[in-house]
């Protein structure tokens, strides 16, 4: 694996503490946490899942990105969802994975086995309460990327993913929007126009025009630098800050 175990004492350490499904549980429910607790790294390009695999454990990606991919009937692929740090994988009180869950970049998850988890849901209020608001906030996602996919320009739909991955990255350094961010796209400009429903000489177009125009800079093939996010959320076409996003 090119990805090391955290160094972390124990769960007031994790990098995603504040922002992932534990993030309301006291001291006496960490411990519970804990005691079914693991580690697992994942290489990029490996996969975590394939659809209908048991579902053995659930968790939360740490670090890394992983996708959702949907298989139809006649071959083709569709990329319907990326997880980013502090993402819930798994649904609990299922047996089984709707899709295939693959590692773009090399993962760290911090996992729990389905059914002690599933115990705990029921002892633990924090934790049932925060993957009730987790669900909410997936399900507000959707509907909003129903909108990016159906009605916004290239431009747009561009932005909205980079301002996607921009802002969970800005949340999980505590930064402020207008203080920018920069992150490795975890995606190929290929899989980018799979998500969004464009072809790749679209992606490289938008791309280079939302740098020509000063909203986003490039260091190395893979590393955005986004200066100011405000501005980039502009070029989303929305009229909130970017409501879909965490």
């Amino acid at each position: 694996m090119n990805i090391t175990l955290p160094k972390m004492k124990n769960c007031s350490d994790c990098p995603i503490r504040y922002n992932a499904v534990c993030s309301k549980c006291d001291e006496a429910e960490l411990s519970e946490l804990e005691e079914i607790k693991y580690y697992r790294t994942y290489d990029a390009g490996q996969t975590i899942f394939f659809a209908g695999d048991d579902l053995e454990f659930v968790g939360s990606i740490v670090s890394g990105v992983a996708s959702l991919t949907r298989t139809m009937p006649d071959g083709r692929v569709q990329m319907v969802g990326l997880l980013l740090p502090s993402d819930f994988m798994g649904r609990p009180n299922r047996t089984t994975i709707e899709s295939d869950i693959v590692a773009e970049t090399d993962v760290m998850l911090c996992c729990f086995r389905r059914r002690p988890f599933e115990k705990l849901i029921e002892s633990t209020p924090h934790v049932g309460q925060r993957l009730l608001e987790m669900t909410l906030d997936e399900l507000d996602a959707a509907r909003e990327w129903m909108l990016v996919l159906g009605r916004k320009t290239a431009r747009e739909k561009i932005a909205s993913l980079l301002s996607m991955i921009a802002m969970r990255t800005a949340s999980l350094q505590m930064r402020k929007p207008t203080e920018g961010t920069e992150f490795i796209l975890p995606i190929t400009r290929e899989a980018m126009g799979n998500y969004l429903g464009l072809t790749i000489e679209t992606v490289s177009r938008q791309m280079s025009a939302l740098k020509k125009d000063g909203l986003i800079s490039f260091d190395g093939k893979r590393q955005i630098i986004v200066p100011d996010l405000e501005a980039l959320l502009a070029e989303t076409g929305d009229d909130s800050d970017g409501g879909f996003l965490n």
